[in-house]
């Protein structure tokens, strides 16, 4: 395997996002481009990437806006920006995916998002349909609409209280500190990203990890999550674009489960032609660093390897 690093142009129009690229030593089956969850960073994926790789895989990402090394200076970290930076978000995606298509003309091409990078995911699957051969959406949820709108009005007073690019910590209390909840007692304030106490350390040993999200990130993540659940929107996807749900059954993102199982359905209701899921007994949030990650290594690989001659056919 080989990695390659670089930076392009955010579509903020300030900030230089860091990208990266992992090869395999021959030649290139398909490309997987990886869009990650929040306080987090692309580099975290290397074992998946070394995986795949192996495999004839190129798998590509970055770090999203004002996560990992993609943060201006000056900039706060968590925070993507104004309101309707969502959207900025969006569209370095699609950057990156342009980037890596003349990379690698003609070969075919997967998202995988994880956690907020899977509603990212869902969102770009909504404004540029046709663009990938298929995706993963990994550690998902679905919240009803009459939640997203109190947590938006609950966003919107907080904002105007301690300031858009600054935590609150009542709503992360309300947020991870939920999730958390249902792991106790708790041995740690992330006990809910995983079952392997050794992933969960590493996590929070990490600099690039962990932190409270700015008020603005929740704001505009909110923004995104009735954009991409809004019904009239989940009919603009591609409905030949094959998807795949995979997540921990204990993952308290998708309400154990729950939500994941309302966006297949929505999915589906939207027209969408293939639409598997799949749960994984026990596991939480971070389903590729749990212990048993080779597993769902395994099962990831396969989905996209059945789908790679039908993309190919295209």
């Amino acid at each position: 395997m080989v990695r390659s690093e670089f930076t392009f142009p955010s579509a903020d129009g300030r900030t230089s996002i860091h990208a990266v690229e992992w090869l395999p030593d021959g030649p290139v089956r398909a490309v997987l481009q990886i869009s990650h969850g929040v306080a987090e960073y692309i580099l975290r994926y290397e074992p998946f990437a070394a995986y795949l790789t192996e495999r004839g895989f190129a798998v590509v990402g970055h770090d999203h806006l004002g996560h990992g090394a993609s943060v201006a200076e000056g900039a706060p970290r968590l925070y993507f920006g104004p309101r309707g930076s969502w959207d900025w978000v969006v569209e370095d995606l699609y950057t990156r995916r342009c980037l890596a298509g003349k990379r690698f003309p003609g070969v075919p091409y997967f998202l995988l998002g994880h956690s907020m990078g899977s509603f990212l995911a869902r969102a770009y699957l909504i404004r540029y349909p046709g663009t990938v051969d298929g995706a993963v959406i990994m550690g998902t949820g679905h919240m009803t609409s009459a939640f997203v709108a109190a947590g938006r009005l609950f966003v919107g007073r907080e904002i105007r209280r301690v300031g858009e690019t600054r935590p609150s910590d009542a709503v992360t209390k309300l947020s991870f500190g939920t999730y958390n909840r249902a792991f106790a007692p708790n041995r740690t304030a992330f006990d809910w990203v995983s079952a392997d106490r050794a992933n969960v350390d590493a996590y929070i040993a990490d600099p690039l990890c962990g932190g409270n999200p700015s008020m603005g990130l929740f704001r505009e993540m909110l923004s995104g999550i009735a954009f991409m659940t809004r019904p009239e929107n989940l009919r603009k996807m591609n409905a030949n674009t094959p998807i795949f749900f995979v997540s921990g059954s204990m993952d308290p993102v998708g309400e154990f489960g729950r939500g994941v199982r309302r966006a297949c359905r929505s999915f589906q209701k939207a027209g969408m032609r293939e639409v598997s899921i799949k749960l994984y007994p026990g596991l939480r949030h971070e389903i590729l660093n749990e212990a048993c990650r080779k597993a769902v290594y395994a099962d990831v690989c396969r989905w996209l390897e059945r789908h790679i001659p039908a993309a190919a056919a295209v």
